[in-house]
């Protein structure tokens, strides 16, 4: 290898930037499914009338309810993540993890008035162990 080629070595070899654009993309993926999904159930039990109209606070049973149905989306979203990985998928299931811890965060201090404090808790909470639930799914599933 030249000094030129080895200066140069990056440019001359982008693989790895796609390879890194398509980790990007799986765990967005896996981010934006998980974010629909909840969105639209959300809407949907607005609609129905289970959880009160928007500007009403929900009582600590709904909470409980909206918690229960985010667990499974989370890791559905975290497999996601991992199915569409370029490799290494549990990596891409816990970074989507960590990218919900980080979200959860900014959300519980944003939305603090607008509901418990506990249910902000366990959403930061739940974010890595849904990833690691997920990590278990795809190792069971996936064929060797």
């Amino acid at each position: 290898m030249t000094a030129v080629e080895a200066q140069l070595g990056p440019a001359l070899n982008p693989a790895p930037n796609r390879r890194t654009l398509r980790s990007v993309r799986a765990v967005a993926g896996g981010l934006v499914a998980t974010f629909a999904i909840t969105t639209a159930v959300d809407v949907a039990l607005h609609a129905t009338g289970v959880f009160p109209p928007a500007p009403e606070r929900m009582s600590d049973a709904l909470f409980v309810l909206a918690l229960a149905y985010r667990i499974p989306f989370n890791v559905l979203g975290c497999v996601i993540a991992a199915r569409l990985a370029p490799a290494r998928p549990e990596r891409h299931a816990y970074a989507l993890g960590a990218v919900g811890t980080v979200l959860a965060t900014i959300g519980a201090i944003v939305m603090c008035e607008f509901g418990p404090t506990w249910y902000s808790l366990a959403n930061i909470a739940v974010a890595l162990p849904c990833a690691w639930l997920a990590v278990r799914f795809v190792r069971r599933t996936t064929v060797s």
